[in-house]
């Protein structure tokens, strides 16, 4: 048994033995959006340094929490925070709880994130379901030897974002009183904001949206066969598109201000996914 392999059974059996709850749907909460987590009801707040192995997140605006609980009778597991390449992990150290999750019994991955909007249809506050990515990063959670009991060498990433479960929030677009869109996701490295040519060439290779996360968290997720919704939150404009200057204060006052949209869809999505994965 590898190394990586023995240390996500091991956080996962310490979180299985501090809540009675077997969730088969796992979320990930960016910035500004970890207040989500406070509303599951029956819930267990585990801090990440509690965890074996997991990663402590050091960006503002997460708060650095495990919650297990319920969202309208559901049982979910919400990571309240995450952690990013740019903060020193490797892409395998930041994809490692979704490892976790996958051990757990998770069949369903529903990741969230604040993203600079480069599409000039979007407007700060919109949400953007994210159907496809561009990962420059320069890293994979994959590289090295492979883990088969995680999956194969060579996943397929066609489907990398459940076309069903994004043909589920398009169903509940009228629920919620902002803009749903569809986009491509760039995965830069951060954490400085991005120049405007270089939000130009993202523009020009077919990005939607540029932000610093969510990619490696994908990649594992898919190879371990975990079902992949993913909705981004666009915080502000890219550089270059507007006079604003940018900054992380921003971010964080927007995720908080459409929250109320986010959870609406989000409660909306959930029971559709629940009943997808138990077919």
């Amino acid at each position: 048994m590898t190394d990586s392999y023995s240390h996500a059974f091991e956080a996962a059996r310490i979180i299985d033995s501090l809540s009675r709850l077997e969730p088969r749907i796992a979320l990930v909460l960016g910035s500004g959006l970890g207040g989500l987590a406070d509303e599951l009801q029956e819930a267990v707040r585990i801090p990440y340094r509690e965890i074996p192995h997991f990663p402590q997140s050091s960006a503002a605006g997460h708060a650095g929490q495990l919650v297990i609980g319920k969202i309208d009778g559901i049982p979910i597991a919400a990571m309240q925070g995450r952690v990013h390449v740019y903060e020193g992990y490797s892409a395998a150290q930041v994809a490692f709880p979704i490892r976790v999750f996958g051990l757990m019994g998770i069949k369903a991955l529903v990741l969230t994130n604040a993203a600079g909007g480069i599409n000039p249809e979007y407007a700060s506050g919109a949400l953007v379901v994210i159907r496809d990515h561009i990962n420059l990063q320069g890293q994979s959670p994959l590289v090295g030897p492979n883990v088969d009991l995680f999956g194969t060498r060579f996943p397929d990433m066609t489907d990398a974002y459940s076309e069903r479960f994004r043909r589920f929030a398009a169903e509940e677009k009228g629920r919620i009183g902002t803009d749903l869109h569809e986009g491509v996701y760039a995965g830069v490295l951060g954490p400085s904001f991005e120049t405007p040519a270089e939000v130009r060439f993202l523009r020009a290779i077919g990005a939607d949206l540029v932000g610093m996360s969510t990619v490696p968290e994908v990649i594992a997720a898919r190879h371990m066969n975990l079902e992949v919704l993913a909705i981004s939150c666009v915080t502000n404009m890219a550089a270059g598109l507007s006079d604003r200057k940018l900054s992380h204060e921003e971010v964080l006052k927007t995720g908080e201000r459409v929250r109320g949209e986010f959870v609406t869809l989000l409660r909306a999505v959930l029971p559709k996914i629940a009943q997808a994965i138990s077919d």
